[in-house]
């Protein structure tokens, strides 16, 4: 009998057999497995990777090129230390023309911070997500990864020190300044301001700091100029003016007048100094107290002065046209503004001399002037006073004297005054010796019987009813001024004379109305005639006197020896008088109501006989 044996077969074993049996699950089994052999190869490496790293700087990580490689976060900073050296060993040269002034980094307030980054390079591959992580160590182990150092700078302490340096490179502005003292000239030129910028310096140590690189740094100087540098030329110019006199001088080489000189130490207070800063022209220039110069010139302007002279003329009482007697002449005077004009050009261009300048002066009455442009129309005032009994020489003075009048013409709102009318009283123009009132005492003198002159111009003045100004009464009554056309006194007319001896004493009035006064005098042969032609303005007047009161008796006679007598002779030269008081009073009417009044007083002194005898003669 055959045996047969029972062979089992596990179904596992034969479903794995059918797997593998299978050419696509076999490839797919391959793959897999693979894939986990070489994950399980990275994971032990990373692992032993990591285990090798801990604690330490991964690959190719560098600080500033200094390798940190497998270095603990200790060995990192010690080797950043030994190796981040610029601080200490570097050098940074500031520098102006020649000067340089040398420091550390570390003298200007910078210094590395080796911990920092060596705490930098240790995070390197550490921080962000895994595959963050992977990607830098990655990086660094193909191209390595270098950190430029990390420093730390307190730019008050670089401050500091480019301050100390400014306080040797900076430079005060000073401007150009000229000054006077005395008659010298101080002048000083400017100077140019230096400053250094520190901001501007620093700003370029930084950028060398960043790289950790030695340098020589220009410093950062800022210049500013004064307006004015130099004072030079000016300050010559002015010690020019200022070496000699200045003199001014009439432009009439004959002239009498002496020269004006002004000395140097006041010409030095006439010297402006200005300073000019436009842009273009900037410095100094000199000009001259033109002011005080014109008062000056001002001042001295009366010494040239020549009186332009108007026309004289006769009012001719038919025409009632003018007729020329004397040409009117023309004035000169110092032309101010033009002779200042000549001094500063001659003071600005250095020379020390000037001709003064004059203009003319023209007369208000030309030769051409007519009655109707002066406002002379007819007769106005007319005055007659007599002198019967008047020796030659008296008549030919009060003719000369007269004369002088004759044609004079008044403005309007002028004050006359016979005293700047008056010829010189001498030999020379005409007048003759006759009896004058000298003191106490009558005498021979030039020009006696001139005051029977001024007395006529009185009248006409009082009975015209014009202004009186100044009036002067002689020192006794005197019969020629009393007389009536009969040759009889009449002792209202007392207190009613007027004498004048230029230059102490003077008749003035004034011409208060709207039209010019023409003057006229005529001589009879016992007679003197005052005219006033000019435009009546309907003015009257009325008058009264108290007539002579308070008489008193003359002195006792005078006897003076008189040298050129012979002995035994007296010969009478005074006669007495009385001495009395007379005053008159005057009304002026103008359009029916008063005008204005005055009052006249006049005090006489008795005046005694007065005799002269020869040496050795008897006195009775």
């Amino acid at each position: 009998m055959e045996t047969t044996q029972e062979i089992k077969i596990d179904q596992t074993e034969v479903k794995q057999a059918k797997r593998f049996a299978n050419p696509a699950g076999q490839i797919a089994f391959s793959i897999l497995a693979g894939l986990f052999l070489a994950t399980l190869a990275l994971g032990i490496f990373a692992y032993r990777y990591e285990a090798k790293y801990k604690y330490k700087v991964y690959p190719h990580v560098s600080v500033n090129n200094i390798e940190l490689t497998g270095m603990s976060l200790g060995q990192a900073v010690s080797r950043l230390k030994a190796g981040l050296n610029f601080p200490m060993d570097g050098k940074i040269v500031f520098s102006q023309g020649n000067k340089e002034w040398a420091f550390t980094p570390e003298e200007l307030g910078y210094a590395n911070q080796p911990f920092e980054m060596a705490q930098l390079a240790y995070q390197t591959g550490r921080e962000g997500t895994w595959f963050e992580q992977l990607q830098t160590k990655f990086f660094a182990n193909q191209k390595g990864i270098n950190f430029n150092p990390s420093a730390a700078y307190d730019q008050s302490v670089a401050y500091a020190k480019l301050q100390g340096i400014a306080n040797e490179t900076d430079q005060t502005l000073v401007e150009a300044s000229i000054s006077i003292e005395g008659t010298e000239v101080i002048a000083h030129d400017g100077q140019v301001g230096l400053s250094l910028d520190i901001p501007a310096t620093l700003e370029k140590l930084q950028a060398y700091f960043l790289i950790q690189q030695d340098a020589t740094i220009p410093l950062v100087i800022r210049e500013k100029e004064p307006q004015i540098l130099h004072a030079g030329e000016a300050a010559k110019q002015a010690q020019a003016i200022l070496s000699k006199p200045f003199t001014m001088r009439h432009p009439d080489p004959d002239s009498e007048l002496e020269p004006w000189v002004i000395q140097p130490e006041d010409l030095a207070g006439l010297i402006i100094i200005e300073r000019d800063t436009s842009e273009d022209s900037a410095g100094f220039k000199l000009g001259i107290n033109s002011t005080a110069l014109e008062y000056y010139l001002t001042s001295i302007k009366t010494k040239f002065v020549v009186p332009a002279e108007n026309a004289r003329m006769r009012f001719n009482e038919s025409t009632r046209e003018l007729e020329l007697v004397e040409h009117a002449v023309m004035g000169k005077t110092l032309d101010i503004e033009t002779s200042l004009d000549h001094i500063l050009e001659s003071i600005q261009n250095n020379r020390h001399e000037v001709n003064l300048v004059l203009k003319d002066l023209p007369p208000r009455v030309t030769d051409t002037t007519t009655a109707a442009e002066l406002g002379i129309t007819e007769l106005v005032a007319e005055e007659t006073s007599y002198f019967f009994g008047s020796e030659p020489a008296r008549v030919q003075n009060i003719q000369v004297g007269s004369a002088t009048f004759n044609g004079i013409l008044i403005a309007p709102g002028e004050v006359f005054s016979m005293a700047k009318y008056m010829t010189n009283i001498s030999l020379d123009n005409g007048y003759a010796e006759a009896i004058i009132i000298v003191g106490d005492q009558s005498v021979k003198g030039v020009g006696g019987g001139i005051c029977q002159v001024s007395t006529t111009l009185f009248r006409t003045v009082f009975f015209g009813g014009f202004p009186i100004v100044e009036r002067h009464a002689h020192a006794y009554r005197v019969s020629y001024y009393e007389q009536q056309s009969n040759g009889r006194p009449d002792s209202n007319l007392a207190g009613l004379d007027a004498s004048v001896y230029v230059p102490f004493v003077d008749l003035k009035f004034k011409n208060d109305s709207e039209h010019w006064i023409l003057m006229d005098t005529e001589m009879g042969a016992n007679s003197l005639t005052w005219k006033f032609y000019s435009t009546s303005d309907g003015r009257t007047m009325d008058w009264n006197t108290t007539g002579i009161t308070n008489v008193i008796e003359p002195p006792e006679p005078i006897y003076r020896e008189d040298p050129t007598l012979p002995t035994g002779t007296i010969k009478q030269v005074d006669w007495a008088v009385n001495g009395a008081s007379v005053s008159v009073y005057r009304n002026v009417y103008k359009d029916g109501a008063l005008w204005f009044n005055d009052a006249i007083h006049t005090r006489y002194v008795a005046w005694p006989s007065g005799f002269n005898y020869g040496p050795g003669t008897e006195i009775p």
